[in-house]
């Protein structure tokens, strides 16, 4: 199967989230007709920011809500796909930024769902990211908070009917960052998904990864991204589509490409390569006394 590049990734990566402003990134807010990922799994987020929903005949997941003024767009996108929204059942999160987290208090309230993160995921979303110990606090933007989140365990499983979907806590990007992963089935062939969180080793002015202060900030990081090169992957997807090129993988399956190019099993590894080589970037910034964003 095709391998993506780590250089591609780097590129894409750094183009997607270099400021943190949304009206900087049109995209962000750019309309993306929702699709079938593969099997259960529908893409309803935006251009520039995804957002997952897995189905049941029970109900519905949904992964991220991207930007707050996106709600009734990504709303739009699941009613669009034949679903109601008080199907959606349980709404989980990647990492809480405005863009990614911010409109999760909307859709959780007009749908009725329940909202689950990890550990200081949680924290994060009830505080509407005020959360002092993200690198980009005082920085990244707030965002509505989410007044009711469960916590779901490192390893744990959420169920909505007969899907499951598994947290791996890989904390860096912000320290509740966390990758889901679960299995879409066409026929008798199911498929790793895998929804990687960021790996951007950004920070506010002022914000030292290698802290000595801190150095479980590395050692997690480190062992975040160990976990993802480790993951069963066939389908890999990111929190902002370019940084794994996935809406030109799927343009590209679309127009018949073959071997499909979505289904790649060495994504993940490539994805975590680069993962490392931009924080290993950013601690050599560090060292040197610099403090620019990577």
């Amino acid at each position: 199967m095709k391998p993506i590049r780590n250089a591609l990734f780097g590129c894409l990566a750094l183009f997607a989230v270099t400021s943190a402003h949304a009206d900087d990134h049109p995209d962000w807010k750019q309309p993306q007709k929702p699709f079938r990922v593969y099997g259960d799994t529908y893409y309803v987020g935006t251009r520039g920011l995804s957002a997952f929903l897995i189905g049941s005949p029970k109900g519905l997941v949904l992964i991220d809500g991207t930007l707050p003024q996106n709600a009734a767009q990504v709303e739009a996108n699941i009613k669009a796909l034949g679903f109601q929204l008080h199907d959606v059942k349980l709404i989980l999160n990647t990492h809480a930024h405005f863009d990614h987290a911010g409109a999760i208090a909307a859709i959780a309230h007009d749908s009725g769902a329940r909202v689950a993160a990890s550990d200081a995921g949680a924290k994060e979303l009830m505080a509407g990211g005020k959360y002092p110990d993200d690198p980009q606090f005082g920085e990244a933007p707030l965002f509505p908070p989410v007044a009711n989140v469960e916590v779901v365990a490192d390893g744990g499983v959420v169920r909505v009917g007969d899907v499951a979907v598994t947290a791996h806590y890989t904390p860096g990007h912000t320290p509740g960052s966390t990758t889901w992963t679960w299995q879409s089935c066409e026929g008798d062939r199911c498929l790793h998904m895998v929804y990687a969180d960021s790996f951007g080793a950004y920070a506010a002015d002022g914000y030292r990864f290698s802290d000595p202060a801190h150095p479980e900030r590395v050692t997690n990081y480190r062992h975040g991204i160990a976990v993802v090169a480790a993951l069963p992957c066939d389908i890999l997807m990111s929190p902002h589509p370019d940084q794994s090129d996935f809406l030109e993988r799927v343009a590209r399956r679309d127009a018949a490409a073959k071997p499909d190019p979505l289904i790649d099993t060495g994504a993940c590894r490539a994805y975590a390569e680069d993962g490392t080589r931009r924080l290993d970037a950013r601690l050599a910034k560090e060292r040197a006394g610099q403090n620019a964003t990577l």
